[in-house]
């Protein structure tokens, strides 16, 4: 079971102050993050692909190169990039440039992308937004597989047995698939062999997304892959502090801020404290509380829905750095082990 943090590196205005912090500074505090993330001993640590105003990493892959020969174990992908949108072939470069600078330790975390502000940004038409995915990700497969691409499609030019440069130093280079629960995603990620990354994020329920994970399974072994060796992930959004109850009242804010605003934009009805309580329960999509509490509602995840790797999305919004410091040390250094030990026991009876 692995555990990491996941980020889309926002700069929202502070809840208390109404300041934005500037891009520079946010990224800058991000690198840090991810310095202590590897420093706790955490799996994995996850940049997201934004082109708004309020979140400063449109480019994943530079923001973690910039920590990569600062960390030494600690894996660093994608969550996500917008495949749809972008070149694949420069994609698997930058991500081949930091699995170079890493030693080995980057993943391409693909998705189509539930933000849409990249697709006129890089000519592309939202009316194409099924078929350029799928187009694109076949690219990106070859890219993987064969040092020399020979490709054609129809929405980027052909490639004629053109080399790709630099070579990652892992063969191949993992790739990921993210899905906010679309079940033609988790049979398309089945059916290649690929692991599958879950966004639980939303008015949703976790242990639901089991039916996508049974797609998922059923789609792989349809197409004669090992199931029970592929990895999911789940991605979810919370925070950890030495106490619950401190825990969800400093989460509250910045999350309440966040959720409206993509509520506004996207004409859904207002969100409410009575929400937040309600995903903060045990049977909720936020991971919120002090260490045993958040460790708990992972290994109950893995044990009904049977991810093998959880990602924290924190913060959400703008919260003080010290705190999200303080939960990305308690994930690594209390909650990490215990999930650990016990899912490790849990799947040793289970065998």
């Amino acid at each position: 079971m692995e555990l990491g943090i996941s980020t889309f590196v926002e700069t929202t205005p502070d809840v208390i102050t109404g300041e934005t912090m500037s891009h520079a500074e946010r990224l800058r505090e991000v690198v840090e993050e991810i310095v202590l993330a590897d420093q706790v001993g955490l799996d994995v640590y996850g940049v997201g692909e934004h082109h708004r105003p309020d979140f400063a990493a449109s480019s994943p892959a530079v923001v973690m190169a910039a920590a990569a020969p600062l960390t030494s174990r600690i894996r660093l992908t994608s969550a996500v990039m917008i495949l749809s949108s972008a070149d694949p072939v420069r994609i698997y470069q930058d991500f081949a440039t930091l699995d170079g600078l890493s030693g080995g330790r980057a993943e391409i975390m693909v998705g189509r992308g539930s933000f849409t502000e990249s697709f006129p940004l890089f000519g592309c038409d939202l009316k194409d937004y099924e078929t350029l995915f799928e187009e694109k990700l076949d690219l990106l497969m070859k890219l993987q597989t064969s040092e020399k691409v020979s490709w054609e499609g129809q929405h980027r030019p052909a490639i004629h047995n053109l080399g790709i440069y630099p070579r990652p130093v892992q063969q191949p280079l993992p790739v990921w698939i993210a899905s906010a629960g679309s079940p033609e995603s988790a049979v398309r990620a089945g059916a290649l062999g690929l692991p599958f990354a879950l966004a639980m994020i939303g008015p949703v329920h976790p242990l639901d997304f089991a039916s996508q994970v049974k797609l998922y399974k059923e789609a792989a072994a349809h197409a004669g892959h090992d199931s029970s060796r592929l990895p999911i992930a789940a991605h979810a959004h919370g925070f950890i502090a030495a106490d619950t109850r401190k825990a969800i009242e400093q989460f509250f804010p910045s999350t309440y801020a966040r959720t409206n605003v993509r509520a506004a934009e996207k004409g859904l009805p207002p969100y409410h404290r009575a929400d937040y309580d309600a995903a903060c329960s045990f049977d909720g999509a936020l991971y919120v509380g002090d260490p045993a509490s958040v460790a708990d509602k992972i290994i109950h995840l893995r044990k009904h829905v049977g991810v093998t790797r959880f990602l924290l999305h924190v913060p959400h919004g703008t919260m003080p750095h010290a705190e999200v410091m303080e939960a990305i040390r308690l994930l690594g250094t209390e909650v990490a082990p215990r999930v650990r030990e016990e899912v490790a026991l849990w799947e040793k009876n289970n065998l």
